[in-house]
């Protein structure tokens, strides 16, 4: 056995602790809060705005397929890990395509704001297609910066948790404060202030530093322009990938495009779901403020720390359990939707939410090359997305269906429960991943 395959020494719980005082740590909280803010803004949220000007649960449903531009992202990553952004690429590569894609995100979102439901849904629709293909290219290089800025395995944990802990502020910033905003003050203006808020991205992509560990990697490689730099480009993290994974790649593929489905599948519906239920917005807004940091915390510390402790296998088996609970329990409101219930209900979503997040950034940030970061990871991030995001567009048709015959809250009973159960075959994937990768060097090494 050679050296390299020795066992990796622990860092002790104060050099842990040290670490987080690490620039690169605050920067990644920054990159992470701008890559989650944009994600609602264009499908739940926007739900939430088109339900109250009276929009179809079909239509919602339907245009939430705007986020099909984050499955779409390994079509131009491999541009965005070997090409310099013009100007703008003064301050790095991956710097000047974070700040491109927060100033088109941003003024995305002041186009939504400026012509709103009332201006037609396709108007509308337009915005929130650049604002989610933008924020699409945002993610792409925060997630090669975030796995080339790791300097080991442990800091690899420790920016994945940093991005995700940034990830829940925003989501809850733009789930929670902008409905308490909408209220008081009228979607347009709480749109535009998500806008501003977008800034916070900008300073954190200005007090980033350019990865130096992939440099050498990318000076071997020819340009894009010509035949060999295009084709490994391209088809390179394809091979790349297959050849370090060999046959288990597709199973990897497979079980990262099912073990988000019970997140996916009900996404357009669950503020259309709170407006039917009759819930105010100041108390959709003050239950989810309640709920979501502490249950991001939480989510994210014990993911962390499960992985550690069991591994990362069994982390994804009981955020996929999780999931599934958290899910389906949205099927108690319908029987009683007071704020004790509903509390409980939101909590345990966001802790599953959260756990399962960080087992499945982990699992692949361990599975992505040196030189194809940005593409390989864009790949599997499209893997996870695209069953999901593609069959979620059908939800409202699906809830709208069964309530001609059960009624529509016997119906979103129904579909929550149903969604729930989806948690099921990603469990039985990552059992058999586990077995599979359990006599291999690589399941040793994670």
């Amino acid at each position: 056995m050679t050296d390299q395959a020795a066992p990796r020494k622990k860092r002790s719980a104060m050099e842990v602790v040290r670490s987080l005082r690490q620039p690169k740590v605050a920067v990644m909280l920054g990159l992470g809060f701008a890559s989650g803010l944009p994600f609602l803004l264009t499908q739940n949220t926007l739900g939430y705005w088109l339900r109250d000007e009276g929009t179809s649960l079909k239509v919602i449903g339907f245009i939430s397929w705007v986020g099909l531009a984050y499955v779409l992202k390994p079509f131009w990553a491999p541009i965005v890990d070997r090409v310099d952004v013009p100007l703008l690429g003064r301050l790095g590569r991956r710097r000047g395509w974070m700040l491109l894609a927060q100033i088109v995100v941003a003024a995305g979102l002041v186009g939504m704001a400026a012509v709103g439901p009332s201006g037609g849904l396709i108007a509308i629709g337009a915005f929130a297609v650049v604002v989610a293909f933008a924020s699409a290219t945002q993610d792409i290089v925060i997630d090669a910066w975030r796995i080339e800025a790791a300097d080991g395995a442990d800091e690899m944990g420790l920016l994945s948790s940093a991005a995700q802990l940034g990830y829940r502020v925003a989501i809850l910033v733009a789930d929670a404060a902008i409905i308490a905003g909408a209220s008081r003050f009228g979607w347009p203006v709480s749109y535009v202030a998500m806008a501003l808020l977008m800034g916070l991205g900008v300073v954190a992509s200005l007090f980033a530093f350019e990865p130096a560990r992939a440099d050498a990697v990318m000076q071997d490689k020819a340009p894009l322009w010509t035949p060999r730099g295009f084709f490994d480009a391209v088809v390179g993290p394809f091979v790349d990938f297959f050849a370090t994974h060999k046959a288990l790649g597709l199973l990897m593929l497979a079980t990262i495009a099912a073990y988000r489905l019970p997140d996916f599948l009900m996404g357009p519906m669950y503020n259309p779901y709170y407006h039917d239920l009759g819930l105010t917005k100041d108390m959709v807004a003050v239950v989810r403020a309640a709920t979501g940091l502490p249950g991001a915390f939480a989510g994210i510390a014990i993911s962390g720390l499960f992985a550690i402790r069991f591994g990362l296998f069994p982390t994804l088996i009981v955020g996929s359990v999780l999931q599934g609970l958290g899910t389906a329990a949205f099927a108690l409101l319908t029987l009683n939707h007071d704020i004790g219930v509903f509390t409980a209900v939101m909590a345990l979503d966001n802790f599953a939410q959260a756990f399962a997040g960080v087992a499945l950034v982990a699992y692949m940030s361990s599975l992505t090359g040196l030189g194809y970061t940005a593409t390989q990871y864009a790949l599997l991030s499209s893997t996870y997305a695209f069953l999901g995001k593609f069959l979620k567009g059908f939800s409202g048709a699906v809830v709208d269906g069964m309530a001609q015959t059960q009624g529509l809250m016997s119906a979103y009973a129904t579909a929550w429960i149903a969604t729930g159960l989806t948690a099921i075959p990603p469990i039985l994937l990552v059992l058999l991943l586990a077995r599979l990768s359990r006599p291999g060097p690589t399941a040793a090494a994670t």
